[in-house]
């Protein structure tokens, strides 16, 4: 039997988040893709589930489970799961004694943000490793004292890949970072045919789970504080814009801002919902107008987006506001950045004027830089794992 690699992480709390669930299926088709064997462990609790009318319930009727469930089954992961469940009382798919027996000779447990806390399933596994796909907030909650994500881990890996370098000023909280970009599996993810005549797109949340961070005196926000510059694209641009965004109904300025500048806003959980859902959106767009977290421009923190490799991989070219990814990767042909509103609208232009080759290079970068094999192949060489 090929030896195990563990990953920990978040599904079935959020169902209807198709690209939440990518990041981990990545990770697990990729690992299955270089030859081992892997489990997926996840947890739910009686308040996480809701049912079909959104009413809070057991875990057993829950959308959660049935959600959860599918994605496991469909992706040839229906034996290599545990979830969970009553505060590890009670687990789903793999028993606890075959968890322990599985993690204790795995060559490594990934934990996602640290979200496995059972400890003993942590006390097994030979090596803990922490993988940062936030970066900037868990590092200055550290330093401020108001919450410590890392401890009890081996080794910290993280994908703002600027950290530690020259120009970003994530606190490394005296950790020794090991920088990786995430990975895209590039069988799951085809080039799609050109559409032209589709919309400039994205799928997003419009604040996150996150409040912004006061460091060092200086103010550190979320997606909305830097949206809210560019806003003005679409009806610059004169080209159709669209979001599938999760806001909430009080922001209805925000709501007016960008629907008086020209954006069309779609449900993420109708068009985007689960993993099926989520790529054809992004196949059936034009390309992506990707804007960062206020956290990761102001950090220069070499972060890019998951979904942006999705569609990169999909053939489909990437406008993405800049976090310093001009010393990490090529720009300016299929994936290109933006500071500004006025260099926004070139990038726009630019993709508009020769579009059937940045959706080539797109699909190149893809191949050369975020393949799973690669970028998995990588990681586990500087984690010494042969």
């Amino acid at each position: 039997m090929a030896e195990t690699i563990v990953i920990a992480g978040s599904v079935a709390q959020k169902p209807g988040k198709g690209g939440h669930t990518w990041v981990f299926l990545q990770y697990l088709l990729g690992f299955k893709r270089l030859g081992w064997d892997v489990l997926f462990l996840d947890r739910l609790e009686p308040g996480m589930c809701v049912d079909s009318s959104g009413q809070t319930c057991d875990v057993d009727r829950s959308i959660n489970l049935r959600y959860f469930r599918e994605v496991m089954e469909r992706f040839g992961l229906g034996e290599q799961y545990a979830l969970l469940c009553d505060g590890g009382k009670r687990f789903i798919g793999l028993s606890r004694p075959q968890v322990l027996e599985r993690v204790k000779r795995s060559a490594f447990l990934l934990n996602v943000m640290g979200f496995l806390a059972d400890e003993e399933i942590l006390g097994c596994a030979p090596r803990r490793v922490f993988l940062d796909i936030d970066p900037g907030f868990g590092q200055m909650w550290h330093d401020l004292k108001l919450h410590d994500p890392f401890r009890g881990h081996d080794d910290h890996v993280t994908i703002g890949e600027n950290i530690s370098r020259p120009g970003c000023t994530i606190p490394t909280c005296g950790l020794e970072w090991i920088t990786t970009p995430q990975p895209v599996v590039l069988d799951w993810w085809p080039p799609a045919a050109a559409a032209q005549g589709q919309a400039f797109t994205s799928i997003a949340s419009w604040r996150g789970a996150y409040g912004p961070v006061e460091y060092q005196g200086k103010n550190y926000g979320l997606r909305v504080h830097e949206f809210r510059k560019f806003a003005p694209l679409p009806r610059r641009s004169g080209q159709p814009f669209q979001l599938a965004l999760d806001i909430h109904s009080s922001d209805d300025k925000d709501r007016a801002l960008l629907s008086d500048n020209g954006w069309s806003l779609v449900d993420p959980k109708i068009v985007a919902g689960d993993p099926w859902a989520y790529q054809a959106y992004i196949r059936g767009s034009r390309a992506e107008f990707l804007v960062a977290k206020n956290m990761y421009v102001e950090t220069n923190s070499g972060w890019i987006s998951d979904r942006s490799l999705c569609y990169l991989a999909s053939g489909k070219p990437v406008l993405a506001q800049d976090t310093g990814l001009g010393d990490l990767y090529p720009t300016g042909a299929g994936l290109l950045t933006y500071r500004t509103l006025d260099e926004a609208l070139a990038c726009v232009e630019e993709v508009c004027r020769n579009y059937a080759h940045h959706a080539r290079a797109a699909r190149g970068l893809a191949e050369d830089y975020f393949d799973s094999d690669k970028v998995l192949g990588r990681l586990l060489t500087k984690l010494s794992v042969a």
